[in-house]
């Protein structure tokens, strides 16, 4: 046999091992039914990777186990849709801006997981419809209220009203929390490659009951922006 082809083999048989070896290593730590094996093998090699490379504690973000709920974070870098996803117990379908929806390879993997694309200049409406959608089914939708990625060191931003819309209109609860630990803040892609000390504080869920728009912001203002990241016990019921 030509000892090229006989190298072809090899690499060929040792790729389908390792893949088929990932697939095993993700289905064991998988922790949540997305309807598709590969997409739960997903799920788990991406807790493996937040939690080992990234080396996130465990953390037990406070998700209704049924039903809607809205879940809230502060955004500093591409890393934390992974770490959000890493540390839940239910699939999210997250809002993005159409521009991340759209990069080159990984549309197919966004509508798969059930992203929204918002395209914030000409039909951002389409966005909030689709979401209203997802949670009157009964799903998690997750969506960063700045809008965009916002560091601590940054001025001040006037949180974005959509995720206070959504809980009025359609009473899900609002589940806040906050990502830090991250190195290369402000960046999509170079966070995920350096390794990171990442935390996520999470607190307990708003009500959005009675409560009028500013309210709301101003209650995911104070646990998810610098300065508030704190146990959450005092913000139980909120």
């Amino acid at each position: 046999m030509d000892t090229g082809l006989l190298l072809l083999i090899c690499l060929a048989l040792g790729l389908g091992y390792a893949v088929h070896r990932l697939g095993r290593l993700g289905l064991a730590a998988n922790e949540v039914e997305w309807g598709v094996g590969w997409l739960n093998r997903l799920d788990g090699l991406n807790r493996l990777f937040c939690r080992h490379y990234h080396r996130l504690p465990a953390v037990e973000l406070q998700i209704p186990e049924g039903g809607p709920a809205i879940l809230v974070s502060n955004h500093i870098s591409g890393l934390d849709p992974l770490l959000m996803a890493a540390s839940s117990r239910r699939p999210l379908r997250f809002l993005i801006a159409r521009e991340q929806y759209e990069r080159f390879g990984l549309r197919w993997l966004f509508r798969s997981v059930g992203c929204i694309p918002v395209d914030r200049q000409r039909s951002p409406e389409k966005a909030m419809r689709a979401a209203f959608k997802m949670l009157r089914q009964g799903e998690v939708v997750a969506l960063f209220p700045h809008g965009k990625i916002h560091l601590d060191s940054d001025p001040p931003r006037r949180l974005k009203a959509g995720a206070a819309r959504l809980a009025m209109h359609t009473g899900a609860p609002l589940v806040p929390m906050r990502i830090s630990g991250i190195r290369r803040q402000g960046h999509v892609i170079s966070p995920v490659l350096l390794r990171a000390e990442a935390r996520i504080a999470a607190f307990p869920v708003i009500r959005p009951a009675g409560r009028e728009p500013e309210e709301l912001l101003e209650a995911i203002r104070d646990l998810i922006e610098p300065g508030n990241a704190r146990s959450g016990s005092s913000a139980d019921g909120i």
